[in-house]
């Protein structure tokens, strides 16, 4: 992607083991202008100044009403900021901005959980169709699914 200037970059993380992974690769966004979206407010310290974070809760398939508000208060941070990129490692939530994102004109970068040996993550086989680069963390499944690189694990 080439852009004349820094990006506007979403980075979209769920707590817990999907941030920490997200974390790892900070240096790949420096230089650009970044906001957060993430799943509790707990999560901000370790966020340091890595621009404004917004919490939109958490929501799995098993709490229908809970993806919805999710869905919907992903969408409003989305259409309010623009980013030209987003990167995510999920789980539902960075699935949700992923796909908002593309829809909305962003690039998307999706990085699969190191946990997913076997097949891709739930959130992972809904994005790929809308992710412009999507990264796993196993050799076996890049070669596995078209359209997946393996460039090494983050943890």
């Amino acid at each position: 992607m080439k852009a004349k200037g820094p990006l506007k970059i979403c980075l979209a993380a769920s707590a817990g083991g999907h941030l920490s992974q997200l974390l790892k690769i900070a240096n790949a966004w420096s230089g650009n202008e970044t906001f957060w979206i993430t799943t509790t407010p707990v999560v901000r310290h370790s966020l340091g100044g890595g621009g404004v974070v917004y919490v939109v809760g958490e929501c799995n398939r098993q709490h229908p009403l809970r993806v919805v508000s999710v869905l919907f208060r992903c969408l409003r941070i989305l259409r309010q900021t623009r980013p030209n990129l987003v990167i995510s490692t999920g789980a539902a939530p960075g699935c949700m901005v992923a796909v908002l994102g593309h829809l909305l004109g962003a690039k998307v970068i999706w990085l699969d959980s190191i946990t997913n040996v076997h097949r891709l993550s739930l959130s992972g086989r809904l994005v790929r169709p809308f992710a412009d680069l999507f990264l796993v963390q196993w050799p076996e499944l890049a070669r596995k699914y078209r359209g997946v690189e393996y460039v090494g694990a983050v943890i």
